[in-house]
């Protein structure tokens, strides 16, 4: 992966391959969630609607390649993420699957195929008690558990996607602006924000609701809008953290 491509957390992701890696182990990190704690937004697969969207803010994001993703909002300004304390702990009942996939990712190959990756600079490899990721020159099943859900994750994000791309194609998304006013006196600014459009749902003609119905993507709108509450779960925390 070159530099200026590489996907958030990442520093320097390389192949897993049994000879070079025979004696590797994985725990998890000792300094807990700690990469994630400058992180305001982080993106998540549709799937993930109704359980983030009982904790965080779902709204939508360009991509670079011009495709609509969701994120979920961890944080009201820049560099925050307002569910990961000073020690590394993750104060939220869900965890994203972008942050439970760390440190392993997955690359395209040759052929359609997929190559699991892991990044170099996590720190929890190679520690005393970890789990082997190979035995007898054999993935173990750690390793099996890390390569299904990352297959598995390929498949829920080309999900998205689509439904990002409908949301698109239908019009069903608006810019908004929101500003967050603390007792304190503080106040910060969520700008450019995209989320659906209810007047524009509600004037869809029939036929094309009970698409939406039927496939699913109408109870994944309402997800999301139900979601947009979780503003005041924001403002809650960052009152704590403000003292």
């Amino acid at each position: 992966m070159e530099q200026q491509n590489m996907p958030l957390f990442y520093q320097n992701p390389v192949a897993l391959n049994k000879e070079a890696h025979a004696d590797m182990t994985v725990s998890p990190s000792p300094e807990g969630y700690r990469f994630a704690a400058s992180t305001r937004a982080i993106m998540i697969a549709t799937v993930e609607f109704f359980d983030a969207g009982r904790q965080f803010p779902i709204i939508f994001s360009a991509s670079a390649d011009g495709a609509i993703f969701p994120v979920a909002l961890l944080g009201l300004e820049e560099n925050e993420n307002l569910f990961v304390d000073a020690e590394g702990k993750w104060n939220a009942q869900y965890t994203p699957a972008y942050i439970r996939r760390y440190p392993f990712i997955t690359t395209d190959g040759s052929e359609g195929q997929t190559t699991v990756c892991f990044d170099e600079a996590f720190d929890g490899f190679n520690l005393e008690g970890g789990l082997p990721l190979f035995e007898d020159g054999e993935p173990t099943e750690k390793t099996r558990e890390i390569q299904a859900f990352l297959q598995d994750y390929l498949l829920q994000i080309q999900q998205t996607r689509e439904f990002g791309a409908m949301l698109l194609k239908e019009g069903l998304l608006k810019q908004i602006d929101a500003q967050a006013n603390m007792e304190s006196g503080k106040s910060y600014a969520l700008n450019g924000m995209l989320v659906v459009d209810e007047q524009k749902l509600t004037r869809m003609a029939d036929a094309d609701l009970v698409k939406l119905f039927r496939n699913g993507s109408l109870a994944l709108v309402y997800a999301h809008l139900l979601s947009l509450r979780n503003f005041n779960t924001l403002i809650d925390l960052k009152a704590k953290v403000e003292g």
